[in-house]
């Protein structure tokens, strides 16, 4: 009829204007929602936009309508990544500078130091955080809950059986939780589809009046335990008969299940019309493990080094932003980007103000992100190790590395197929939305850059695949950006880590990691 016609377009008006809540049931916040998802150990060359022959649609699809990260960093190993990307300030702060935090070890992300969860509460955000931790177990003070969140559903330390929860890190037991209990009924179940079922849950159950803080850290795609490194279930592995290597094939599975997770979370976002009021962002923590570590079965090509180096592989990052609310959307971003950033950024996406931020290092980049702006980053450090002795800077077009990069095992340049496998087909790498393009290999590639004798210089935006050291040809580079490495160490905090607590042991506590001490 017509007069009801006419009531809709009443109630549609009242609610533009603000005045009226009955809309569809429930008001919306005029703060944005933020979708953070954190993907584990995602290689340069594990999606379809960055060309590669593992189909990523989903991830694929926002990348494209969104900003895709060309020149992004994070950390060259999970934990440093995780603390950096939650406090907005670089591990060589957080005394996270070295390896990961091994769950007997006690020790974790200071207190002192406020999260994005805490930062976002105080706006008046819900925060929610499903799947990975790993910044701290010890006391009960350094768990997920205690550091901003009002939920936590997933695991605590860095790595486990998809299916069984259990992790052997020193010790053997169940690494599973919902907020601060054990969890013992999700024998079984696959983590990338538990979590993304939680996640829809969190959506699902959201009161759409306030703002909602996803912190989406996902399992996928790291190694399982030793004995069962790549685990999917089989219908995902039957997406990719043309991979002929069975591990990569496998890899491709669980890259897959990921790809269908951030399908289901933007498509619930739509149904419930949060999708348009929201920001999502998909970052990897790290390079991928190729090269068989860990048993991983990733890839970085054409990118050099993997996982836990300081080359472009193991610190170049897969990521993208979406939101509607980016005003010149559909392009590729080629400015300098570092994993702290996002603290700051979403910190005025938000509605706040970041130059409120006390201490905090990374850059407020939104604006340059939502209109394809100029750089605002110059610079950024990888890290320096005083533990591991390697370090390595990014200054301009100038990358320096120098040390013991990772004992000679992981320096070089690694096919997509695992070692001692035959080969899969490959498809054209220019259909991806970003190509990098490493120019011209010179004969002395492998060897003309040997940083545990002296440090290496590259340009990384004309060679980003490190193959040409240039630091004989440019020493007052060289000696430039060594003086801003050593700018960065006299500020550095000691690493954190501590021998490991042989109290921790999960037996000591009904089989499963928690916190040990009072």
């Amino acid at each position: 009829m017509w007069y009801e016609q006419v009531h809709l377009d009443f109630l549609a008006t009242l609610a533009v204007l603000g005045l009226c809540n009955c809309v569809f049931g429930a008001s919306h916040s005029a703060q944005p929602n933020i979708i953070l998802i954190v993907a584990d150990d995602l290689g340069w060359d594990d999606v379809g936009f960055h060309g590669s022959e593992i189909r990523t649609p989903n991830i694929d699809n926002f990348a494209k309508k969104g900003v895709a990260l060309s020149n992004y960093y994070v950390s060259p190993i999970c934990t440093p990544t995780r603390g950096s990307l939650l406090t907005g300030k670089h591990p060589i702060s957080l005394g996270l500078q070295h390896y990961v935090i091994v769950g007997p070890q006690p020790y974790g992300l200071p207190l002192k130091h406020k999260t994005m969860a805490q930062y976002l509460k105080e706006l008046g955000y819900s925060t929610h955080i499903v799947g990975k931790w790993h910044l701290g177990l010890f006391e009960k003070e350094y768990m997920p809950t205690y550091r901003g969140f009002d939920t936590h559903f997933g695991y605590l330390l860095g790595m486990e059986d998809y299916f069984d929860h259990f992790n052997h890190d020193v010790y053997w037991g169940l690494d599973f939780r919902r907020d601060m209990e054990v969890v013992r009924n999700e024998t079984e179940h696959y983590s990338t589809e538990l979590f993304t079922a939680e996640a829809e849950k969190v959506i699902e159950q959201h009161n759409t009046s306030k703002p909602l803080f996803l912190y989406l850290a996902h399992q996928a795609v790291h190694a399982g335990n030793h004995n069962d490194p790549l685990q999917a279930p089989q219908k995902y592995v039957d997406r990719f008969p043309y991979i002929k290597d069975y591990r990569r094939r496998i890899f491709a599975g669980m890259v897959s299940a990921l790809d269908d997770s951030v399908g289901n979370i933007t498509g619930l976002l739509q149904e419930r019309g949060m999708l348009e009021n929201s920001v999502i962002i998909l970052t990897t923590d790290n390079g991928g493990p190729t090269n068989g570590y860990d048993g991983n079965a990733a890839c970085n090509k054409p990118l050099r080094g993997v996982k836990n180096t300081l080359w472009e592989g193991g610190v170049r990052g897969t990521g993208f932003v979406y939101s509607p609310l980016i005003k010149k959307p559909g392009y590729v971003s080629s400015n300098l980007m570092h994993v702290s950033d996002w603290l700051p950024t979403l910190y005025h996406v938000a509605g706040g103000n970041s130059s409120d931020l006390i201490n905090v290092e990374g850059v407020d980049l939104w604006d340059m992100i939502s209109s394809s702006g100029k750089p605002v980053r110059k610079e950024l450090l990888h890290n320096i190790d005083p533990i591991a002795n390697h370090s390595a800077i990014r200054v301009g077009d100038y990358k320096l590395i120098m040390g013991d990069i990772s004992g000679g095992r992981n320096d070089m340049w690694y096919s997509c197929t695992p070692p001692n496998s035959e080969p899969h087909d490959r498809t054209d790498k220019k259909t991806g939305v970003i190509h990098v393009d490493c120019g011209e290999k010179p004969l002395n590639y492998s060897i003309n850059c040997q940083p545990s004798k002296s440090p290496c210089l590259f340009n990384v935006v004309s060679d980003p695949c490190e193959y040409n050291n240039i630091a004989g040809s440019n020493p007052q580079v060289v000696a430039s950006l060594l003086k801003r490495l050593s700018d960065y160490a006299a500020h550095a905090v000691p690493p954190g880590n501590k021998p490991t607590d042989p109290r921790a042991n999960p037996k000591y506590h009904d089989g499963a990691w928690g916190p040990w001490l009072p």
